[in-house]
């Protein structure tokens, strides 16, 4: 089952004196975040009032929060949203919901195992596959990833020699 709240950044620093908070975001865009009025904090909905994308961060400020004293008390906790607040293109998912598939071979049927991490460097993102007594790291790419069912819970993958 699907979590209804998604971690979706953490709150790293303050800015300015007025309550604002910078928050690093785990998403694709910082601009992201800034579609949502309501954003989740210790499980508590909290209104943002205003946001804008600064450094690849959001700067927001929330309701409530209107001191930099009030704001300290927030660094380091996690922004969560509510799934049902997005609306995802056709094919896109959110990487939390790949945490646990089953990775398949599409040519011999085999499972490799489940994906257990997913890296997320520059070029492209890369899932960590680990069952049995082997790990792979399959690079998120049309060359080497052939389907993804998230409703099914798998992901078919076509590995090259030596992977």
């Amino acid at each position: 089952m699907k979590d209804r709240f998604l971690e979706a950044g953490i709150i790293v620093n303050t800015h300015g004196i007025a309550g604002e908070v910078k928050i690093m975001p785990w998403a694709d865009e910082p601009e992201f975040l800034l579609d949502f009025d309501t954003l989740y904090i210790d499980g508590q909905p909290v209104t943002l009032r205003s946001a804008r994308v600064h450094k690849n961060c959001v700067l927001a400020k929330l309701h409530g929060i209107d001191s930099i004293n009030d704001a300290m008390k927030l660094r380091n906790k996690v922004v969560h949203i509510d799934r049902e607040d997005v609306t995802l293109e056709e094919g896109a998912f959110f990487l939390a919901d790949l945490m646990g598939l089953d990775v398949i071979d599409a040519d011999t049927g085999e499972t490799l195992g489940k994906i257990a991490d997913i890296l997320t460097p520059p070029a492209s993102n890369v899932y960590v596959v680990k069952g049995g007594a082997r790990e792979h790291m399959i690079p998120a790419v049309e060359e080497f990833i052939v389907e993804t069912n998230v409703d099914a819970g798998y992901l078919k993958v076509r590995l090259i020699e030596g992977m």
